[in-house]
């Protein structure tokens, strides 16, 4: 007796494997860093955020007497944790210094390379 499935099964499966390795792979580029600099940042944590695929650092700045916004973008949870990272790593109102490879763009923000935290330890973070 010959094996059924069903259309939309069949359908389903050819959609995986024809696009599932391709989305595997998807992943922007870090052409949008120079990974030529790296500039150091002192400044206060205002958010931590623990997501896929990749991890952010919202870090604020004195600059001039003004306070300046920084997005910093980090490695993915599963790779921050191998690297001694948590979810509770950094917390709002934590002073922290930063290492980045800045936005080719000038703009506030850059690709996280290590983090010094204020109990002395200093974690990595960097560009695949």
């Amino acid at each position: 007796m010959p094996l059924l499935i069903p259309k939309t099964v069949v359908a389903g499966l050819a959609l995986a494997l024809t696009f599932g390795p391709s989305a595997a792979r998807a992943h922007h580029s870090f052409a949008m860093f120079d990974r030529t600099r790296q500039v150091t940042l002192v400044g206060v944590v205002k958010a931590f955020q623990w997501t896929n695929p990749h991890s952010w650092v919202q870090l604020a700045v004195a600059r001039g007497g003004a306070e300046e916004a920084w997005a910093i973008e980090a490695l993915s949870p599963n790779v921050l944790g191998r690297q001694g990272w948590s979810k509770n790593t950094l917390r709002p109102g934590d002073r922290v210094s930063v290492v980045i490879n800045p936005l080719r763009d000038g703009k506030a923000g850059g690709n996280l390379v290590s983090v010094a935290l204020a109990d002395g330890r200093v974690l990595g973070g960097g560009a695949e």
